[in-house]
């Protein structure tokens, strides 16, 4: 669907299924240098037991127009506007990596609005290498490179996929090289800014979920153990043999952390 957010024109993918008015939300926010097409099992499982779920492109991602913004902060702040544009009260918002930065800080900045949070692959800070951060800005093409690299398990390099024919770090790259110039450099620089996750962790109150891959070097598990060790309640789920990108190397394991972690609000709903 498309929506106007601050005057432009942003697009979210509905998991096949309406917004439906009443139904439990459940946001989708993608990571730096991705769009909404990495959350397509969630948001269609989600959307089709018993939520309405909005996995969104980000300003200048995917088909949103931009310019990208500029911080978490700003991003933030977006995402009250998204569910004003939507016409939502209240959702769980859920993100990974950059977009997990942001859900967390949403938590803890619209504690009226987010009534829980699931937080893939992160930490409570995001540094960012300078030689990435170079490459972004001067040779897009290998910071791309760099960053599939990284953002991979041993299983992924050496071509293994849930889904069969498919090739998981071409399909990355792929996804990267999509970006318009200067958005991955843009979501690198509000990362690398972003110095409040452990002020926002202590401050969210929601039920918090924090999904680990065990053989994350971008963010890895350690700070994802401290990063739920700072939120009241908050609790961590590992996956085994899968890196940062967990939504495309480990996409049934990490649906079925989300959904144990909706579990018991869906039985209160009935």
């Amino acid at each position: 669907m498309e929506l106007k957010v601050d005057g432009r024109r942003v697009h979210a993918a509905t998991g096949g299924r309406p917004l439906e008015a009443g139904k439990p939300m459940v946001v989708f926010v993608h990571g730096a240098g991705c769009d909404h097409t990495v959350w397509q099992l969630p948001a269609r499982w989600f959307a089709w037991h018993g939520h309405s779920a909005l996995a969104v492109d980000l300003p200048g991602h995917g088909r949103s127009e931009g310019p990208p913004l500029a911080s978490i902060g700003d991003m933030v702040r977006w995402v009250g506007a998204l569910l004003d544009a939507a016409g939502v009260k209240q959702a769980a918002v859920i993100g990974h990596s950059m977009g997990a930065a942001i859900a967390l800080e949403a938590a803890a900045g619209m504690p009226e609005r987010v009534t829980r949070v699931g937080l893939v692959g992160t930490a409570a800070a995001i540094p960012v290498h300078r030689d990435l951060l170079s490459a972004a800005k001067e040779e897009p093409e290998r910071a791309y490179q760099m960053m599939t690299a990284w953002a991979h398990g041993t299983s992924a390099k050496m071509g293994g996929n849930p889904a069969p024919g498919m090739w998981m770090t071409g399909g990355t790259l792929a996804l990267f090289a999509r970006n318009q110039p200067g958005v991955l450099h843009t979501d690198l620089e509000a990362c690398a800014a972003w110095k409040t996750g452990p002020e926002a962790a202590n401050k969210v109150r929601c039920p918090a979920l924090v999904i680990i891959a065990a053989n994350d070097i971008m963010t890895p598990p350690k700070a994802g153990r401290e990063l739920a060790g700072l939120i009241a309640g908050g609790r961590a789920v590992t996956i085994e043999d899968c890196g940062h990108m967990l939504p495309a190397e480990a996409p049934d394991a990490l649906l079925d952390a989300l959904i144990g972690f909706f579990a018991p609000a869906r039985a209160d709903a009935r």
